[in-house]
């Protein structure tokens, strides 16, 4: 049950992740910000990319003095003296850990710790860039957001890490309702999709359960309706490639049993990658190109989207 004081909150936490690295995660983290700060929005980037962390070169900025890992390393008492100013109006950043060796794999205290601060910065919207795989560190990061953003290239590696992310983040939900050992036990067996149990899907999975304990399968029944990633494809092409969207979104319904929503696409052109090498960011070296057009219908669809969910709360 969501609490009413939740649903009120100010802020609003988006995660971008995917199942590989070089997929432009950081790059679309980067212009969604200055997107909704175009709006008058109040936005707070966050490298969460633990030990891989470049979201201040998209940003055109340096490497900063003062990173994430001042904080999880307790040099800093909050996550505040470590926000920089990106000159950006209304963008702010906390840039990656760069020199601490332990960042990539925070313990549960540190993981706590700053998803504790998160919560208390004042900002209209939280940005996280998250790093590549499937890490427990990774998966707990996009499950804490209001809204988890997948983003995939149209090649066949990509998607393939895509669809195992989703899968993995979603038995992961799954393990964390759960109090029964067994059951947890259950589905880290069903993470490997060569288990001996014949789970394949999570629909094998909660039947499984049902037959161990009925309630807990029908709880994890809802935890299916509730789980609804989004997605963004980058670097189209054609129209093929448009169409791997709607052909993910699909697949996911019909063997994961979960609902995906495709918030659009970022066409290629060449402008990103000039924007990279100069060091400035895309919406505003290029903001009338098309990659910026497409960028800005992803973040009026995901706006849409929250005023949908909010409505259906009272």
């Amino acid at each position: 049950m969501i609490e009413l004081q939740d649903a009120l909150r100010k802020k609003e936490i988006w995660a971008i992740g995917g199942g590989k690295g070089g997929i432009g995660k950081s790059l679309i983290t980067g212009n969604i910000g200055i997107t909704l700060a175009r709006l008058k929005k109040k936005v707070l980037l966050v490298d969460a990319d633990l030990g891989g962390a470049n979201l201040h070169t998209t940003l055109g900025i340096g490497v900063p003095e003062t990173t994430l890992s001042d904080f999880l390393n307790h040099r800093v008492k909050t996550i505040q003296e470590v926000i920089i100013k990106t000159g950006i109006p209304n963008v702010s950043l906390v840039s990656g850990a760069q020199d601490f060796l332990d960042a990539a794999n925070p313990n549960f205290a540190q993981k706590t710790r700053l998803l504790r601060h998160l919560e208390t910065l004042d900002a209209d919207y939280i940005l996280l860039d998250l790093g590549a795989g499937t890490s427990f560190n990774i998966l707990d990061f996009f499950l804490f957001s209001d809204h988890g953003i997948l983003v995939v290239l149209p090649e066949p590696t990509a998607i393939e890490n895509a669809y195992r992310f989703i899968k993995s983040a979603f038995y992961r939900r799954f393990k964390k309702v759960v109090v029964n050992q067994n059951i947890k036990d259950l589905i880290d067996a069903a993470m490997d999709q060569k288990n001996n149990l014949g789970i394949r899907t999570p629909y094998d999975l909660i039947e499984r359960v049902k037959m161990m304990e009925r309630e807990v399968g029908e709880i994890l029944e809802l935890e299916v309706m509730k789980f609804r990633p989004k997605l963004i494809v980058n670097q189209v092409r054609t129209k093929n490639d448009i169409q791997i969207g709607f052909s993910m979104k699909s697949a996911c319904q019909k063997y994961f049993g979960i609902n995906v929503d495709y918030l659009g696409y970022v066409e290629y052109d060449d402008c990103v990658w000039q924007s990279i090498r100069s060091k400035r960011p895309l919406m505003i070296e290029y903001p009338f190109s098309r990659p910026s057009r497409c960028i800005e219908r992803i973040v009026h669809n995901l706006l849409r989207k929250e005023q949908l969910t909010l409505s259906m709360l009272y």
